[in-house]
Order: C-alpha cells, then structure tokens, then sequence
C-alpha cells in the first residue's frame, strides 16, 4: 500500500466524521422539534488490503465508513398544555396520518392535533389521524379511516322515559293526609321536584309529594302544571296529579312495597308526544332523621348543539353538547412496530413502514400500544450535553484525519526531493 493510498485513509476519516458532525447538527437543529427522535452515526472500518510479507499475509487498513445512522426512539419528556387536542404518548406506539388526497399512510409521534374546517382530526400539516368510528350503541368498528366530526351539528330532544329517586323519609312525620292537590304542601310531609322532558326537549317540572298515612305507610303523588297538559287530562286546580301510589316499609325502614313498577302517562298540550310515559323507581328508606333528597335524576334531555370536543386518555373523541350530552364519535388508533429502527423518515415528524420495521401492528391505546397524555406533546428527545461531547470527539477525529494528509503530504515532498 503505497503512500499516495494512505491519502485517500485520511480522507475517508475527513468524510466520515463530516458526516456525522452532520447528524449531530441535525440532532441539535431539532432540539426543540416535537416528538423529534435523535439519531448517531455508527463508524465501521473499511475493508482491508492484504499485504503479503516473510511472515505470511497482513492487512493494513484502508480507512473509515458510516455504518448506519441509527435513530433513537426513547421516550421524550412530555410537556403540558392548554389545547384539548394535544396528544402524548406513553409507550411504543405511533399516531396513524394519512393525507386527505392519498393513500399514504405514514407514523407520527407528535400529537399537535386540532380540527380543520371539515371538522377532520389532523396534524399541523393537514394529515389527517385515524382512527375507528364508534356507532350509535358505542361499539367501535373495525375499520380504520378519517376521524371527523360535524362541528356544526345537534343532537335531537330525548323525552324522560325514567325517573330514579333515592329518598329518606322521616319515620317520626305526623300524620297530615289525606292528599288533597289544593292544599298540597298542608297535606303532605315532604316534596321533591325536578325537571323532565317531553319529546320536543320542552321542560316540565314533576313534584313529587310525600303525605305519611299511617304507621310505616306512606303515600306518595307526582304531579304537574295543568296548564301544562292537554285538556282532557288537565285537572280543574294549579297542578294535575299523574301518577299516584303507596310506598310501605319494615319496621328497620326498609322499603317492601311500591319501589318500582310506577308508571304516569302524561299528554302535553304542545304538540308532543301525546303518550309520554315515564317510569318511577324509589328506593327510599324511612328512618328517624329529617326527611331529604339523596339523589334523584331523569334520563331525558333537551336538544343541544355541539360546544366543544373531548379526547380521552383511552382515545375516545367525543362531541359535548349543550345540553350535557356526550357523544362518541371515534377512537384513536395507535400503531406499533417489531423493529422500529427500521422505519424510513420521511421529514415532519413523519416515518413510512419498511420491510425491516415489519408490518405495523393496529391497535387502541392501551398496555400494549402505549397510552394517550392528554393535554400534553412529547418534546424532541435530543440530549444536548451528549450532543456537545460528540462534536469534541467528532472534531478531534476530523482533525486528526486531516494530519494524516498533511503529513503523507510532508512524506511525499520527501520522496520528490531524493531527485534532487
């Protein structure tokens, strides 16, 4: 190997370190890129030449080569925010974008989401995320597409079908029935109201009048406005009783009879349904303490238009209406990978599938997909201390290659001068 060989030793050391110096000014160029994954350059030695000699065959070096760029996919500090759509996550997986006129799917691990005005989930860039739509039970389908919601959309009136009471009734009442709905606060120990809806999303209040009849007996009366209800069920007085019953208790003031199985149909005089029916269920004890209202709630709910929109941390997007309904509309998916060092970048964050990352495993978030940190975005994992000390290494390398041409330069100038 001659010295004219050994120039082109120190160069390949020039270049290679020229390259990795590049990827660490990258590394350090994307300290503050979101999700952004750092990567090193691993060095191997170029084949040798064999030098044959006295003593048999030797190799001499013939310098230095990039190996491979490897990518480092640790985990990235997560950092808070104040934006509901922003997504981190904990764990392998990668966010599923695709862009709106493709079929190019590509892997993410920055969450920087917001919706566009077609009401799609997509990234700063527009790619849109995927996941599975949930249907009108909240079963999630199998199919994996946009995620969009209809920012301008209503959920229709839900008329009360069912009313739950959790009551105590004070077992030391005096006895004041019988129940007269004139006189309906004189007649009756306790009473609790609360909203109802019929099937336009119109509000009605519901009172619920309790009157002690006798000793661990009571009787118990819903009643409505009259004005309220159609004329051939609307009473001569201010409120119409529709339903009416006697709830019985144990000597430990336990309820035994009149729980359940309540059932009042009701006809509105605003063009509702007309046979509006509404189950009551108590569960009510009688003890010796002052009569109140633990709980009691109705499943009906007026009409509603969509105020904001919730993810979750199991990746449920869901639509808040006005109203206080919830509505799921999908979840996120969430893909991992047997090798993701094998993944190919493709800028913006983004990576494509190979045949050496393997086939992307599709999930939900979760264990084995990794979980979702609302709120919050997944800083670049660039360690910059680290990145610094590199650069030192990488220019004393690439100084040192460079003396070796200097001075095979030096050697040369020699060899020309035995000439003289």
């Amino acid at each position: 190997m001659g010295l004219s060989s050994t120039l082109y030793v120190g160069i390949s050391g020039l270049q290679t370190n020229a390259q990795a110096m590049a990827v660490v000014g990258n590394n350090i160029s994307n300290s503050n890129t979101t999700a952004f994954k750092s990567s090193s350059a691993l060095f191997s030695d170029v084949m040798a030449t064999t030098v044959s000699s006295a003593s048999g065959n030797s190799e001499v070096g013939r310098g230095a080569q990039i190996s491979t760029v490897k990518t480092s996919f640790a985990q990235g500090t997560l950092e808070a925010t104040d934006s509901d759509t922003d997504l981190a996550i904990q764990g392998d997986g990668f966010f599923i974008v695709s862009p709106a006129d493709a079929d190019t799917v590509y892997y993410t691990r920055n969450g920087a989401f917001s919706f566009d005005d077609e009401g799609y989930l997509v990234t700063a860039e527009g790619m849109r995320v995927q996941g599975s739509a949930i249907n009108d039970a909240g079963e999630v389908q199998g199919n994996i597409g946009d995620i969009q919601i209809n920012l301008v959309s209503q959920i229709a009136a839900s008329e009360t079908a069912t009313v739950d009471m959790t009551t105590n009734l004070n077992s030391d009442s005096e006895l004041v029935g019988p129940f007269d709905v004139a006189n309906a606060d004189d007649t009756s120990n306790f009473s609790s109201s609360l909203v109802i809806y019929d099937s336009l999303g119109t509000e009605h209040i519901a009172t619920c009048f309790y009157t002690k009849t006798g000793e661990n007996q009571w009787e118990y009366n819903v009643a409505v406005d009259s004005d309220e209800l159609d004329a051939a069920q609307a009473g001569a007085e201010d409120l119409t009783v529709v339903l009416t019953g006697t709830l019985e208790f144990d000597e430990d003031g336990n309820l035994t009879t009149g729980g359940t199985g309540n059932t009042a149909a009701l006809q509105w005089n605003n063009g509702s349904d007309q046979t509006q029916v509404i189950s009551y269920n108590f569960d009510i004890t009688q003890f010796d303490s002052e009569s109140t209202i633990y709980y009691q709630t109705q499943d009906g709910y007026a009409a509603g238009e969509l105020s904001s929109v919730n993810i979750a941390s199991d990746g449920t997007v869901s639509g808040v209406y006005s109203n206080g309904v919830t509505d799921d509309v999908a979840m996120i998916a969430l893909a991992t990978f047997t090798n993701p060092d094998g993944l190919d970048s493709a800028g913006g964050s983004l990576w494509m599938e190979t045949a050496q990352s393997g086939a992307a495993a599709i999930g939900f978030p979760g264990e084995s997909q990794g979980t979702l940190i609302t709120q919050s975005l997944e800083l670049s994992n660039v360690d910059l201390s680290a990145e610094f000390v590199d650069m030192i290494t990488i220019q004393n390398g690439y100084n040192a290659a460079s003396k070796v041409i200097t001075t095979v330069d030096e050697m040369l100038q020699e060899v020309l001068n035995l000439k003289r």
